[in-house]
């Protein structure tokens, strides 16, 4: 382009396969103006995109992912720029077998045709690999090459021929212009874009630039928290053997998992990529302009050979006919760099409009395989205000302010580096970057040997050392594990805690909630656009209702206390504060600029005592003069009651299915109820219980749903069991596919099962994601092609069951439908034990309601 429009619709920044993508898939979304621009010449303009290895692999176990993925693999398939070769993960040690058939499970709960196959096997497909080194094979047939350089070019012209886009290479972006006024409470809205050209006034820009991403978020300051990291390439060649098969790829690309490292054919070369080598990160402005010495790309970098020795000899190991015991006579290195690719601290890509300006989206940290897919969620999500498949996971906003410093995202990413081939317990911690954010109660919870799980940076007990001695006092009413995997990450602590609470009372840690307070002459009207139920209800009144996205599907879950005619205060997990605190801020950004509405994050200044069990009413009344009785404090009610001469405000739901509070403080009170609480209840058997009852086993034994795992944006309302016996007057987002969904048939519905074989439960316990077969081992498939998975599992003590959360098709959704669930490659024989929303333990919520 010889001269840059002084305006656009839309400036896309980054033209790699994401960006390319993007301008595609909005310029088919009907958006016209769109420029594109990149620092590089193209085709090529030097990201990762130019020296990705570029193979798909189809199977993730995240569902989210996987989605993404074979979307982008529908699109490269459509472009014909996909070869399709197979893929094959292959295991040395018992450890990685295990994880194999754990991936066949994910297979199957995802719809993917997979296989563990035998080292004979695996030899069949890969001629050159030694069999004898192997214990077995995970192979997609679907695994595939693509040329993403030529897909993006493909991008382009299909969005230049429907006459929506301006291309500009070798065009430099040298700020981002923000209106000076605050919008929506956010830092301002995006007004144009500067670049070494001129500059062009935007109303939307997108940042797809890869590992440059950060350093462009800044100019607007704007927080996009991804770190620069190097993954270590290297060709051999030419090799006679592959030369031989006059293909570019002739056999499956073959990931040696336990080595942390793949090979892949390239025409008569083999490629070499590993994860095993120390994670070398760097910053967005350390990498060398385009032309730098030494340098074909600017990601990609000078190779550091020492890092790469052990993965090379593991290469010649694993293909001594190939590479041999050192070297072969002609085979030389090719090509070696360290390229770079993007890391962030949870290994998930970061997508949505900015959490710091309106109008200022990103694409960043999205790999080959998820690219085009995510390229058409985010122009649905531009278009329509929320994308056809779930990328709450990707959500940009769910990262919390701690979480987007350079130092967190840093230790974090050295750390999940790793884990990219390495073999992550779903229910596994991360260990840098802590403690970040604890509770006042911490010197008790500490004091009392807590075992803490970390979400959001909160340091969480999940369950108390000090309680061990209860798991003589319920020995026979507790779950054996036997097994490492699936004891990991588990204590048998928790289902003693939980019967204790059942018995006796337990209190708990809650100060992770994240609070929000929403006031002003504006809030009633505000609050009830968004929430799915009437909060128009009486001062006092708790509501617990869905936050659904224009499609109808959930965008959050929460507890709102309407504290005034004009006050409301909104209470949701740690997990997704920060999510929706952005979700809340967006969508009333005009009452806000207005001063109609003030949205106050209280959930530093207060922290929260969650008191249940059938003796908590007895211990909060020796510490108040209140009536706490159930005529004087009604279940689904809020009030401010003084406990132990501190104020506090008394909230009485229950998500753990039994009698009591959740009790909200000042911050600096915190320590001091604990103990009156304490002491209180010493009488009474009073424990400490942690997360582990809180968020497992109480919740499931009340087939409560948890965002997430079972309310998703995939799902809706009436197939969760949620849809409400009317619907309100008000007007709210997602109500005209709210009312769609009440008057059809739900494709699913959301039941509680329970692994067969009464008594405390079998050897094998599921942790969640696994497939949900029929009683003859065939999935099962509902009215929308979705496939029945584990949604949540735990203990449910109080039963003497194992049970879990999944959807089925309403035909098997009948009780005591016999199925299976696999699980590591057993087949787990199980029944539904409830449907729908009706809870297995206490069905008709006497313990709570009396």
């Amino acid at each position: 382009m010889e001269n840059l429009p002084d305006r656009a619709h839309v400036v896309v920044i980054g033209a790699g396969i994401v960006g390319s993508s993007i301008v595609r898939h909005l310029a088919e979304l009907g958006w016209r103006d769109i420029l594109l621009i990149d620092k590089g010449p193209l085709p090529e303009p030097g990201g990762s995109t130019d020296h990705a290895s570029n193979f798909v692999f189809p199977v993730d176990h995240s569902k989210e992912i996987t989605e993404l993925t074979l979307d982008s693999i529908r699109q490269y398939t459509a472009l014909g720029v996909l070869t399709q070769c197979g893929g094959i993960e292959v295991a040395r040690t018992p450890e990685r077998l295990q994880e194999l058939r754990r991936r066949m499970t994910s297979a199957t709960a995802w719809g993917i045709d997979a296989e563990v196959i035998s080292p004979a096997q695996v030899k069949n497909l890969m001629p050159w690999i030694r069999e004898d080194l192997l214990l077995a094979g995970f192979h997609t047939p679907t695994g595939a090459i693509v040329d993403a350089v030529r897909a993006g070019e493909l991008m382009r012209t299909r969005a230049l021929g429907l006459g929506a886009l301006q291309v500009a290479d070798c065009t430099e972006v040298t700020g981002l212009e923000v209106d000076a006024e605050p919008h929506g409470g956010l830092r301002g809205r995006i007004r144009a874009v500067e670049t070494d050209r001129g500059r062009v006034e935007a109303e939307y820009v997108v940042i797809a630039c890869g590992v440059w991403s950060p350093q462009i978020a800044a100019l607007a300051g704007a927080n996009i928290p991804l770190v620069p990291a190097v993954h270590q390439m290297l060709d051999l060649g030419p090799i006679p053997e592959l030369a031989a098969t006059e293909e570019w790829i002739s056999v499956p690309l073959v990931r040696d998992m336990d080595a942390r490292m793949y090979a892949r054919q390239r025409g008569p070369d083999l490629e070499l990529g590993s994860y095993a080598h120390r994670p070398i990160l760097h910053e967005p402005t350390e990498i060398p302009p385009l032309g730098a010495p030494g340098q074909n790309s600017p990601t990609q970098m000078p190779f550091t050979e020492q890092d790469f020795a052990t993965q090379l000899a593991h290469a010649r190991q694993l293909y001594p006919e190939l590479l041999g015991q050192h070297s072969r006579d002609g085979v030389e290195v090719t090509q070696a760099i360290n390229g770079l690719l993007s890391l962030t601290a949870d290994g998930a890509p970061l997508v949505g409009e900015t959490a710091e300006v309106q109008g200022l989206w990103s694409a960043a940290a999205v790999w080959i395989k998820e690219g085009p897919g995510v390229g058409r969620a985010l122009a649905e999500w531009m278009t329509d205000g929320a994308p056809e498949v779930d990328i709450h996971g990707a959500d940009i906003t769910r990262v919390s302010p701690h979480g987007r410093t350079r130092r967190h995202v840093r230790a974090r990413a050295a750390e999940g580096f790793p884990k990219v081939y390495g073999i992550a317990h779903p229910r596994e911690q991360w260990t840098s970057s802590r403690p970040m954010r604890t509770s006042p109660f911490h010197p008790r919870t500490h004091a009392l040997g807590g075992e803490y799980f970390e979400v959001s940076g909160w340091e969480r007990p999940q369950w108390y050392a000090a309680n061990a001695p209860l798991i003589a006092e319920y020995a026979g009413r507790i779950d054996h594990r036997v097994h490492e995997w699936d004891s990991r990450w588990w204590s048998p602590i928790i289902e003693a805690e939980h019967l204790a609470m059942r018995e006796r009372a337990a209190m708990f840690d809650l100060s992770s909630f994240t609070v929000i307070d929403i006031y002003g002459a504006g809030a009633l009207d505000g609050v009830q656009r968004l929430a799915m139920a009437n909060v128009d209800r009486a001062v006092g009144r708790v509501i617990y209702t869905p936050l659904l996205d224009v499609r109808g599907g959930f965008r959050s879950d929460l507890t709102i206390v309407r504290l005034a005619q004009q006050h409301f205060r909104v209470i949701t997990g740690a997990a997704d504060g920060a999510r929706d605190l952005a979700w809340f801020r967006r969508h009333l950004g005009a009452e806000l600029d207005e001063g109609r509405v003030v949205i106050h994050d209280m959930t530093s200044a207060t922290c929260a005592i969650g008191l249940w069990g059938p003796q908590a009413r007895s211990i909060v009344q020796r510490l108040t003069d209140d009536d706490v009785s159930h005529e004087g404090f009604r279940f689904g009610t809020a009030r401010d009651v003084v406990l132990a001469g501190i104020p506090t405000l008394m909230v009485r739901i229950s998500y753990v299915g039994d009698l009591g509070w959740e009790i909200h403080l000042p911050v600096e009170h915190g320590l001091a109820l604990w103990d009156a609480l304490w002491e209180a209840g010493r009488p009474e058997g009073l424990i400490a219980a942690g997360a582990g009852v809180y968020g497992t086993t109480g919740r499931l034994e009340k087939a409560h749903r948890l965002f997430g795992a079972e309310l998703a944006p995939d799902r809706d309302p009436v197939e969760a069991g949620l849809a409400l016996p009317k619907v309100k007057d008000a007007d709210f987002l997602g109500r005209d596919a709210y009312l769609t969904a009440r008057v059809q048939e739900p494709a699913a519905v959301l039941c509680t099962l329970a692994l067969r074989g009464g008594g405390v439960a079998g050897p094998r316990f599921p942790s969640g994601n696994e497939p949900v077969l029929d009683d003859e081992g065939s999935p099962l498939v509902d009215g929308r092609g979705r496939r029945s998975y584990v949604t949540s599992a735990g203990p449910a003590p109080s039963l003497g069951r194992y049970i879990m959360l999944a959807y089925l098709p309403p035909e098997r959704a009948v009780l005591g439908t016999r199925l299976q669930v696999e699980y590591l490659g057993t087949l787990l024989p199980a029944e539904v034990l409830a449907v729908g929303r009706t809870a297995p333990f206490d069905p008709e919520h006497d313990r709570v309601k009396n």
